[in-house]
């Protein structure tokens, strides 16, 4: 089963392929993204990376959470499940056309 790690306070200038090469020499990285902002196209600061196996990812974040990269002191641990906060509405009043009686 493969773990999801979660990676904060990255440097702007790391990208995935960065990512990927930090995570490598502690097993199989199935996958390696860098958060990036939708409208700048600039990197969020975080990203997360996905180890084939348990103990590859616990070495991985054993070895790296707190580690200095790029200047910076990385956070890197076991990601939580992502939450969907968006509602599925769009508008709140409810019923059918805007207030039409049928």
């Amino acid at each position: 089963m493969s773990i999801n790690i979660y990676v904060g306070n990255l440097s702007f200038s790391v990208d995935s392929s960065e990512l990927q090469s930090l995570f490598g020499p502690y097993g199989t990285v199935k996958s390696a993204n860098v958060i990036m902002d939708r409208e700048t196209g600039r990197s969020k600061g975080f990203g997360f990376v996905e180890m084939s196996n348990d103990q590859e990812a616990k070495a991985a974040i054993t070895a790296l959470n707190g580690k200095e990269h790029s200047g910076r002191s990385i956070t890197v641990n076991e990601a939580r499940p992502r939450e969907d906060n968006r509602s599925g509405g769009g508008g709140g009043r409810g019923g059918f056309g805007g207030g039409r009686r049928f």
